[in-house]
């Protein structure tokens, strides 16, 4: 786990200032060293910076004032082969090719086996050593061949070629702007700024859909010409004319009816402990962070065999008895480690803005995951265990449960055209009987604005900038739950809970993982029949069915709830809170972005959960626009 940037100016030379400043920008990534290296031409130059280690300074030049037209920044979180071997950016033998990579390979193993078989030799016992040497036997054939998370630039000054990828789900972030004369590419956005070349502007489409859908669907971000590179793809840019070319790599399988219920269950529980004991691998000591569910109780549980001083903790809040007694009733029963922090209201409060400003886009919550990563770097893992992914993969999500119902009404959708009458009911009935697609329906889930709240609160001039259709992110024309789980797995997992996951973890130098999301399991489920996975009944039908052999009846008896933070029962409740809202609040109506008639009406009249959400996106869309606009 590390974090990437770069660039390539094509027309000219550019300070290597614009470098370290982008290093600089995501420190918190990497604490354990950094390095560099600099072209224009074959061969490059490798550079150590300030805060690399003693030897690494040792062996490269500390970089200052250098100019080149391609430049490669790497932070460094130690977590496999903790000696300088593991140095980024590495380049090849004949140095010919350079690869700054973040993440983690989990079969590097296997692959490195392989190719040793084929003749290569090793330096390092590093998973990125395996990548180069990979993509100088197999090219852009290597990515479906790795089983885990990964953001990769590669150089490749004999082909004269950058390329950039991401993993099949999208656990790790890579977001890169263009123009003209320049490329960017870094883990986290604001790298980018740092560059003198970019100047941050708002695009209004990317605002729209964060605000319906809780996060921005990829490949748009809420920043003008940045894109997040898509999940499953790798993009080529040419050196010589300065074109790009997308590809994807994966897509979810075919169908298979062949296979029993008792055969999936028993195949899933056996892909599953494999994915734990790949994940648990690590040269730094490892804990599972369990919330009291049965997803993170199961990986847990399921860990101890294959690390028996498995350690885990648990985030207490006042709202989270439940998951607390939970989760020490399991650490009881297994026998092992458990760790407690328990965190007051006022804890949540004081970091308030900080923790907000650290994501990169407006959000409709507050994220818990913060506490949880600072929690495990003050206990000394680096590594933690996710339960992540497992509501996606296996139909968890309490609006799965309303997919037959939407079937059945959707038959009445041309009662929307009868609705003349403006008053909240007849809007939230219209909007109701506006879902045309599975995507309409996906939407309709989320914890957001709807899209005529959306169309109202936008003033006029910038709406009309923004295509509302949304027509281009939808995936699947399936009318049924294989149509919701793609979904599911592209913007409820990909775009918002690894990316804000990765955003938490890495503020504090902390490697999140995910065992529920390996390359076999994925497979193996979004192949199985849809009667198996999906049932309208209950959520998680087979995950429940291999947890039977694993938890007690009181974890897979309760009831399902997410772990997030009751926002609503904060801004009715905490006078602090409200101060913050209302001074929030009164700046954005200055700058003109929305309507203010609507953000007053908002304030004033809020009767559920889903107002006190509107009114924090808003909030928190200034807050995002004072952090990358005002205080660049």
């Amino acid at each position: 786990m590390c974090g990437i940037c770069g660039y390539y100016s094509f027309k000219k030379e550019i300070s290597s200032k614009n470098i370290l400043e982008m290093n600089k920008a995501i420190k918190h990534r990497g604490p354990d060293d950094e390095g560099f290296w600099l072209s224009d031409s074959f061969p490059g130059k490798s550079f150590s910076g300030d805060d690399s280690t003693q030897k690494i300074k040792e062996i490269f030049p500390v970089l200052k004032d250098e100019k080149s037209k391609l430049a490669l920044g790497f932070r460094r979180l130690s977590i496999l082969d903790l000696s300088e071997n593991g140095h980024q950016p590495m380049l090849s033998d004949d140095e010919k090719i350079t690869i700054t990579f973040n993440g983690e390979i989990y079969n590097f193993k296997k692959i490195r086996k392989e190719l040793e078989n084929l003749g290569y030799q090793f330096k390092s016992s590093s998973d990125t050593e395996v990548i180069l040497k990979s993509y100088q036997e197999w090219g852009n054939e290597m990515f479906a061949r790795f089983d885990g998370m990964f953001a990769i630039a590669l150089a490749d000054l004999d082909k004269k070629i950058i390329i950039l990828a991401r993993d099949r789900i999208g656990l790790k972030p890579l977001f890169y702007y263009k123009n003209q004369d320049i490329i960017l590419w870094a883990s986290e956005i604001k790298s980018l700024l740092k560059n003198a070349n970019l100047k941050p502007e708002i695009n209004w489409q990317g605002v729209y859909t964060n605000f319906l859908f809780q996060t921005t669907l990829a490949p748009e971000t809420c920043f003008k010409d940045i894109f997040s590179l898509e999940p499953a793809s790798f993009m080529t840019l040419d050196l010589s004319d300065f074109t790009t070319k997308k590809e994807f790599y994966w897509n979810f399988p075919d169908q298979k009816d062949d296979i029993s219920e008792n055969e999936a269950v028993a195949k899933i529980d056996e892909l599953l402990s494999e994915s734990v004991k790949n994940q648990l691998y690590a040269d730094v000591p490892v804990a599972s962070m369990m919330s009291g569910g049965i997803d993170s109780t199961l990986i847990t549980s399921k860990s101890k065999p294959y690390k028996n001083d498995i350690n885990a903790f648990t985030i207490a809040y006042p709202f989270s008895e439940d998951e607390l007694k939970n989760a020490s009733l399991v650490a009881e029963t297994i026998d092992i480690s458990h760790h407690i922090k328990k965190v007051s209201d006022d804890e949540i409060l004081n970091q308030l803005k900080e923790n907000i400003q650290h994501f990169e886009e407006p959000y409709s919550s507050l994220e818990v995951l913060m506490n949880a990563a600072e929690y495990a770097k003050d206990l000394g893992f680096k590594v933690v265990l996710s339960g992540n992914g497992a509501d996606e993969l296996f139909a968890g999500y309490s609006h799965s449960l309303k997919l037959n119902k939407w079937i059945l009404m959707k038959n009445f959708n041309f009662l929307r055209n009868f609705i003349w009458t403006k008053d909240q009911f007849s809007s939230k009935v219209k909007n109701y009987f506006s879902q045309d697609f599975v995507f309409d329906f996906f939407r309709q889930s989320q914890v957001g604005m709807k899209p005529l709240q959306a169309k109202k609160v936008f003033r006029k001039e910038i709406y009309s900038e923004i295509n509302s259709d949304l027509k281009e992110y939808h995936m699947s024309e399936k009318k049924n739950y294989n149509g919701l789980f793609e979904y599911d797995m592209k913007y409820s997992l990909s775009s918002h809970h690894v990316f804000r996951d990765d955003l938490s973890a890495m503020k504090y130098g902390v490697e999140f993982r995910y065992p529920y999301l390996s390359n076999d399991l994925i497979d193996y489920v979004s192949s199985l029949p849809e009667n198996f996975r999906f049932n309208g009944i209950q959520n998680k039908p087979l995950l429940r069915k291999v947890a039977a052999s694993y938890l007690p009846s009181e974890v897979l008896n309760m009831p399902k709830r997410g772990f997030s933070f009751p926002l609503a029962y904060f801004i009715k409740n905490e006078k602090k809170i409200q101060d913050f809202i209302i001074q929030n609040l009164e700046r954005l109506k200055k700058r003109n972005f929305f309507n203010n008639e609507i953000i007053d009406d908002w304030w004033k009249n809020q009767s559920d959960a889903y107002d006190y959400v509107k009114i924090w996106q808003l909030v928190t869309f200034e807050l995002w626009y004072q952090k990358y606009f005002e205080n660049q």
